[in-house]
């Protein structure tokens, strides 16, 4: 038999049976993907006897099927090779259109199941109005995409009817009938050009290829595909966690997230080729077998499941977290932890650390220094895992996410204030923490023309309150931290009290203040009682010595330091 091509409009698909099989992604379509739909059948015109300029049908992208044979209702079945968002939301609609009659007045639809969800089909014809169904991913997307079509339905002076006859006589889908035996081939061949299919979309049409198994054993294929599709959607769930996600990634936009494990077994990459990884497993396959599906889906696994256990364990979250921010690769980590005993693996990460700081001496780090960032990101990490009462654990996914900058703790002058507005702001947040003994002080900035004398009245009220640090050097690493860039840039270079306000404010509101950053905020390297409102030099020196005692796990060369301060 020869493949059949032609156009079939909506009314023809009613009176038929689909089967979206095991190897097809699930349904995903967005408010954005099922609004366009509506719009585009809304807005066409069939074309009326004289007009000349216009179509007499809207035609909707291709639907691609196979006649598969159902011994079990012994009714002929469809099974949908490609076009299933397109089919699944057409089901919506027409059953949406059908709701608006009495129940004895509806029209049968066409029956629509899918083979991994054997619930789908009594789901699909009890469908309701916002009831968001979250039992599994294919129904929440399918009841949201209904929910879509129930609002968009609700404009004034909107002509159903009329819609309805343009979308059931005068829309029509591409009806591409393959007589092929491979169904999987012409799924692959014809989405492999599509951008919206990944690779790891088109390796799931390869693991759930039934070809793979004997064919007398059509229970165990169930079974093995149920399976796989269940094992699946919960490695990809779990991906989906952001904490989870951005600990092991970079900012790869990845709409299906398991996809970085195909990429990493990928043994031939190309970056030429955007489905290399695709190629790479589709040649696995190329020998089928059960055991051949065995046998990679347990790597696939065990990628997974090593993530799982460096997620969940402290020592590992946060050493293997920092160092894939250091530029570690993911891969490389793996290989090494697949030679090692766990405690030889972790002595790997201590010395992977180390060696990055092999040179590195605190006393003569400088503001602007690139590898501030990653000493004050070590130290905390590093203060966290030295608490054994601290469960928390640091969250890369807002590192990697957001912008950090390296802050000074105590204002320093030659951060001016630029404009106008700024100026009379940064005083009269300062005016507050002045001293009353101070009146001469606070009367200067009271009184201060910005326009005129803002710069005098500036520099006396930083050397005020920067009255208790010795010498002028507050650009080392004594009057450094990390803090987030808005936090950091919405004070403009305040003076100590309003930043230690600010940040008290900020972690009230829900923002991430880095642990070391709130304790130097808070005082926590103070003696009692503390001057609350000055960065003093004891604070300072003190601050210093506990970075140093810290790090010195990972920087040999200040144990000296601690030696001698003590």
């Amino acid at each position: 038999m020869d493949n059949i091509l032609e156009l079939k409009t909506i009314n023809e698909l009613q009176i038929m049976n689909f089967l979206i099989p095991s190897y097809q992604r699930g349904f995903r379509w967005s408010k954005k993907e099922v609004t366009e739909l509506l719009n585009d059948i809304s807005e066409f015109t069939p074309k009326q006897i004289g007009d000349t300029d216009k179509k007499t049908w809207y035609c909707l992208q291709p639907i691609v099927v196979k006649v598969k044979a159902d011994a079990e209702i012994g009714t002929q079945q469809y099974e949908v090779i490609d076009g299933q968002q397109r089919l699944t939301t057409i089901y919506l609609i027409l059953y949406y259109l059908n709701q608006l009659y009495t129940e004895e007045n509806r029209e049968p639809l066409f029956t629509l199941n899918y083979e991994t969800r054997p619930e789908s089909h009594s789901f699909l014809e009890k469908l309701e109005k916002d009831i968001i169904n979250e039992s599994n991913i294919d129904f929440y997307y399918i009841s949201r995409a209904y929910e879509t079509i129930c609002d968009w339905f609700k404009k004034d002076n909107f002509d159903r009817n009329e819609f309805q006859s343009k979308f059931r006589f005068n829309t029509k889908v591409i009806w591409y009938e393959s007589n092929e035996d491979d169904s999987v081939a012409i799924f692959t061949r014809i989405n492999i050009g599509k951008i919206p299919l990944t690779n790891a979309e088109l390796i799931k049409a390869l693991f759930m290829n039934s070809s793979n198994f004997e064919k007398k054993q059509s229970d165990r294929i169930r079974l093995k595909q149920l399976e796989i599709s269940t094992e699946w959607d919960r490695i990809e769930h779990a991906l989906q966690n952001d904490m989870f996600w951005y600990f092991i990634s970079g900012h790869e936009v990845i709409t299906n997230r398991i996809e970085l494990i195909f990429n990493l077994m990928n043994e031939e990459k190309d970056e030429s080729d955007n489905y290399s990884t695709f190629r790479y497993f589709n040649k696995k396959f190329q020998n089928k077998s059960e055991k051949t599906i065995e046998v990679n889906w347990i790597e696939i696994k065990n990628y997974f499941q090593r993530f799982e256990e460096w997620f969940n364990e402290r020592e590992l979250y946060h050493k293997i977290g920092f160092l894939l921010i250091e530029g570690e690769t993911i891969g490389n980590l793996i290989s090494k932890s697949k030679t090692k005993t766990k405690r030889g693996f972790k002595e790997f990460l201590d010395d992977t650390i180390k060696a990055k700081f092999k040179n590195i001496h605190l006393e003569d780090l400088q503001y602007g220094d690139k590898i501030i960032k990653s000493i004050l990101l070590l130290y905390n990490i590093q203060t966290m895992l030295n608490n054994d009462k601290d469960n928390s654990f640091f969250p890369f996914y807002l590192f990697k996410t957001g912008k950090w900058d390296i802050e000074h703790i105590t204002s320093v002058k030659d951060k001016i204030p630029d404009s106008k507005q700024h100026k009379e702001h940064w005083l009269e947040d300062a005016k507050d923490f002045i001293e009353d003994k101070n009146n001469e002080l606070k009367n200067k900035v009271v009184n201060c023309n910005v326009i005129n004398n803002f710069d005098e009245v500036y520099e006396e009220v930083i050397a005020y309150f920067n009255t208790n640090l010795k010498g002028d050097d507050i650009n080392d690493i004594s009057n450094l931290t990390l803090l987030d860039s808005e936090t950091n840039r919405g004070y403009k270079n305040a003076v100590f009290p309003v930043k230690r306000m600010t940040i008290i404010q900020k972690e009230k509101e829900g923002t991430f203040i880095p642990l070391c950053t709130k304790n130097a905020f808070l005082k926590y390297f103070s003696e009692y009682p503390p001057k609350m409102s000055f960065w003093t030099q004891e604070d300072r020196e003190n601050y210093y010595n506990d970075i140093v005692q810290v790090l010195a796990i990972y920087l040999p060369s200040q144990k000296d330091e601690i030696t001698n301060e003590q």
